[in-house]
């Protein structure tokens, strides 16, 4: 069934009002969460409230957390989440980050000790829609990634996204993970009972998985082998390009910040400590480096030319990063989002047991 967004919308501020959220915070992951899921990136929206209710079963989501800063220069700030959801301090930090290149050109902030943030790309769009380049990237709490020529998960999805404005065109934007597939994908496949391409995911002798529910069961058993598998799937693909994209976003959005690397955390931290997950957020003001609109200008002038491009198949036209989920958007706020049986029962289970009112029918 297809739900118009302004009642996903509510349904998530029911279950965070349920659990003690504040007024402030509960709308800003709310509005986070509802833009994720009209991009289509349904893996990341109103499907992340198990997984949050599971983290607060646990005690380790501070559901009363307000982002403070830690250290500040003009060009940079490192933020404590406070163990809260990691939405409403991502788009504190990335809006300190825009502030700052606005002033002196740059701005970097790093953020520690949060949780899951959703989808990147929300983030680097806040950045160009200010007007100036965003980029993101961050750590993450799950270990699902084998790295190439390896048996065994080691490292996360480590997402990383960017967004550049343009003038008559959309803003250009990159949002992946730099797993071949986001983990929570799988789970939407899952949740869809869709078999999953060959290739996302392997198991510890590298044979493909395709079944979503046995590649929810490899990620969730963190003893099992085999996972997912890198961007490139493969090292004859060149999955080492992933691997390493994926110790880049690590590196700056965890080690950079006194985040966690969770096997490290696995064998240190207890069970009710917070996840301590990092994020980092750069903004760059395209001013300081051209004169006003020249770089816009230029971004317009490449988007055309590469939309110009002769497409192998007429019916589908060369497209740029963000044109998906831009046209996703439009569909998805005249028709709604789509919601799953199976993921309208888990809703309706979280709210029986919050006591929070349904309200997706």
């Amino acid at each position: 069934m297809n739900i118009q967004h302004e009642r996903v919308h509510q349904q998530i501020l029911n279950i965070l009002y349920a659990w003690g959220m504040g007024d402030d915070l509960a709308k800003t992951t709310a509005e986070a969460m509802v833009e994720t899921d009209l991009l289509g990136v349904d893996s990341h929206g109103i499907s992340m409230l198990m997984a949050y209710e599971q983290r607060k079963i646990e005690g380790k989501l501070n559901l009363k957390a307000k982002p403070t800063i830690l250290h500040e220069t003009p060009a940079m700030a490192v933020v404590d989440g406070q163990a809260g959801l990691g939405h409403p301090v991502s788009v504190f930090a990335m809006n300190l980050a825009v502030d700052k290149a606005l002033k002196i050109g740059i701005g970097g902030v790093g953020v520690r000790n949060s949780h899951h943030f959703g989808a990147t790309g929300v983030y680097a769009r806040i950045a160009s829609k200010r007007g100036v380049i965003g980029m993101v990237t961050s750590a993450t709490r799950g270990i699902t990634m084998v790295p190439t020529r390896g048996k065994i998960p080691v490292l996360g999805t480590n997402p990383i996204a960017f967004s550049a404005p343009a003038k008559r065109n959309r803003p250009f934007t990159l949002d992946m993970a730099t797993t071949t597939s986001a983990a929570n994908k799988v789970k939407v496949y899952d949740l869809n009972d869709k078999t999953l391409p060959s290739g996302w995911m392997m198991d510890g002798e590298g044979n493909p998985i395709t079944d979503a529910r046995r590649g929810m069961e490899v990620m969730q058993d963190g003893k099992k082998s085999g996972g997912l598998t890198p961007v490139g799937s493969a090292e004859s693909t060149a999955s080492y390009k992933g691997y390493g994209l994926a110790m880049m976003a690590h590196i700056l959005g965890g080690t950079l910040n006194g985040g966690s690397f969770s096997p490290i955390r696995e064998k240190t931290q207890g069970d009710k400590e917070p996840d301590n997950i990092g994020h980092f957020f750069l903004a760059i003001d395209p001013k300081a480096f051209r004169g006003a609109g020249e770089f816009e200008n230029d971004l317009d002038d490449v988007i055309d030319i590469l939309h110009a491009t002769s497409p192998l198949d007429p019916s589908r036209p060369v497209l740029v990063a963000g044109d998906p989920e831009a046209a996703e958007r439009e569909r998805r706020l005249k028709s709604g989002i789509p919601i799953p049986e199976r993921l309208d029962k888990h809703i309706r289970d979280i709210c029986g047991r919050c006591g929070a009112q349904y309200v997706l029918t």
